[in-house]
């Protein structure tokens, strides 16, 4: 595992979740493009409790070596139990990226990390390390392109019927 590109990958997506989600009005950040996709503002209280609550809390545990049990996680579920669409997205922003600089600051002062450690997963599996690294960095590109296709469905529905399609290819 490369983990210097992967850091540099990792604080970098932080500045681009905050590029997408800042300057974003009250309606646009509630809205939902069907009952089932997830907003803006959704999208941003998830990445703050999967960053608190799971990837560095489980990779602290496989790092080091205690066989902790995992802290169990139900990110579906919270999305309504949490009420994450009620909140404010500027401060629910602010929230994930001071957690994000949390985890900065952890990664940044581990000493020749063991990314072979593993342990087995609730469901079974043996997950090491670094497979739990490299899965939060691509965890973060999957919720960057949720944020931009809530994007281009937002523009399109501004734009009133009017095709987009001169833009090219989705």
């Amino acid at each position: 595992m490369n983990f210097d590109e992967l850091f540099n990958q990792f604080q970098a997506n932080a500045k681009r979740i905050e590029s997408l989600a800042g300057q974003v009005g009250e309606e646009q950040a509630r809205w939902k493009p069907d009952a089932e996709t997830w907003s803006l503002l959704e999208v941003v209280n998830h990445l703050y409790d999967e960053e608190m609550l799971d990837f560095r809390t489980r990779l602290e545990i496989l790092l080091s070596g205690s066989g902790a049990e995992w802290p169990p996680i139900n990110p579906p579920a919270w999305v309504v139990e949490k009420a994450y669409n009620s909140r404010d997205l500027p401060a629910s922003l602010q929230n994930f990226l001071a957690e994000r600089e949390k985890s900065i600051r952890w990664l940044s002062n581990l000493e020749q990390p063991d990314w072979q450690a593993s342990a087995t997963t609730p469901w079974g599996r043996e997950m090491q390390a670094g497979e739990m690294f490299a899965s939060w960095v691509a965890h973060d590109l999957l919720h960057i392109r949720q944020l931009t296709e809530l994007h281009w469905a937002w523009l399109n529905r501004q734009a009133g019927g009017y095709p987009v399609g001169y833009a090219g290819d989705w």
